[in-house]
C-alpha cells in the first residue's frame, strides 16, 4: 500500500486503553506484538529495550512499540510506576476485534499467529515516529491520552467512533511535535536534567548546579527554561513532589518518614512545599488518592 493510500484509509481500532499501575518488581520479558502499543510513563522509571537500543525512561517519556519489533520492559528503583497505554491497529481490519495482545517472540508462535502481524506504517514516511520520544512539555499529550482512556473505559454510545478520532488527534499531535524538530537541548542541559532526577532525595541550589556544570546561572536559567519551560529548581521540585505522591499513594510510610526520605529539613517544610505544589497537605492527598482495593490487588 502506498503512503498516500495509508493516510487516506486511516481508521484506527483501539484494542486496549488503560492506566496500569505496576509494582517495583514488574517486568515484561522480550516479546513481539502484533499491533502497535503507545506507552506513556506518567510516574516512576523504566528500563526499556527496543531491538538493540536501551532507554532509561523518566516521567513524561513516550514509547511506541511497533508490530514485530522486539522489546522488553523493566521497572527501575523501588517505587511503583504509572503507565497509561493504548494498543491499536492503525487501520481497522476484519479480525481487529478478535486480536489479543502478544507476550511471545515470533520464534514461539504458530503459523496462524505469525499471520496476525500488522504492517508497520510508522517506521518510514509521513507517519514515522521513533520508538522513544521525549517531549519538552508532555502534559498536553498526557491530557489527550487520558481523555482517550476515559472514553474507551466508559463505553458510552458511539465510543468506538470517538476513540478513533481521539487516537488520530493524539497521533497527529505526536507526529507534528516530532516533525517540528524543536531543537533538542544540548548535552549540558540534558546532563543537568539527569542530575536533577538523580537528586530527588535532597535539596539543590542554582549555585551548586552552576559550580558542578561550570556554567553561569544566567545561561543555565535561560537555556534550561527554553527547553523545559521551567527553571531547574522548579523542575527539581516537580520531581520531588512526584516522588512524594508515589510514596503517599502506594506505601504506608509516615509523613515524617517521607519528609526525611526526600531530604526535607523538617516535616513542616515538606508539608508547606507539598501544599504549594498540589493545593492540599500530604495527609489530605493520601486520603483522597490512596489506591483502591482493585489497584492494590492488580
Amino acid at each position: 500500500m502506498q503512503e498516500h493510500d495509508v493516510i487516506a484509509r486511516l481508521s484506527p481500532y483501539v484494542r486496549i486503553a488503560m492506566t496500569h499501575i505496576a509494582p517495583s518488581n514488574w517486568s515484561v520479558s522480550p516479546r513481539q506484538i502484533w499491533d502497535y502499543e503507545l506507552l506513556y510513563l506518567q510516574e516512576g522509571h523504566l528500563l526499556v529495550t527496543v531491538e538493540d537500543e536501551t532507554y532509561e525512561g523518566i516521567p513524561g517519556d513516550i514509547f511506541l512499540f511497533k508490530p514485530r519489533q522486539r522489546h522488553s520492559i523493566q521497572v527501575l528503583g523501588d517505587a511503583a510506576i504509572s503507565q497509561p497505554h493504548v494498543h491499536f491497529d492503525l487501520i481497522e481490519m476484519p479480525d481487529s476485534p478478535d486480536l489479543s495482545v502478544s507476550f511471545q517472540m515470533s520464534s514461539h508462535m504458530s503459523k496462524e499467529k505469525l499471520a496476525w502481524f500488522r504492517p508497520d506504517w510508522m517506521s518510514e514516511g509521513p507517519l514515522a515516529l521513533p520508538s522513544h520520544i521525549r517531549l519538552r512539555q508532555p502534559k498536553r499529550f498526557e491530557s489527550m491520552l487520558l481523555e482517550l482512556i476515559e472514553e474507551f473505559q466508559m463505553r458510552l454510545p458511539l465510543y468506538e467512533t470517538s476513540c478513533k478520532g481521539l487516537l488520530l488527534s493524539l497521533l497527529t499531535y505526536l507526529i507534528r511535535q516530532h516533525d517540528l524538530g524543536v531543537k533538542r537541548p544540548g548535552t549540558d542541559m540534558q546532563a543537568i536534567r539527569r542530575h536533577l532526577h538523580s537528586k530527588w532525595d535532597s535539596e539543590i541550589t542554582l549555585e551548586e548546579l552552576s559550580e558542578r556544570f561550570n556554567i553561569s546561572k544566567y545561561y543555565m536559567l535561560r537555556t534550561f527554561k527554553k527547553h523545559y519551560l521551567m527553571t531547574p529548581i522548579q523542575y527539581h521540585r516537580q520531581i520531588r513532589m512526584d516522588q512524594a505522591k508515589q510514596l503517599l499513594r502506594y506505601t504506608n510510610l509516615t509523613i515524617q518518614h517521607i519528609s526525611d526520605h526526600l531530604g526535607f529539613g523538617s516535616i513542616h517544610a515538606f508539608s508547606r512545599a507539598f501544599k504549594v505544589a498540589e493545593g492540599l497537605p500530604p495527609i489530605a492527598f493520601r486520603t483522597k488518592s490512596g489506591p483502591s482495593s482493585e489497584e492494590m490487588n492488580s
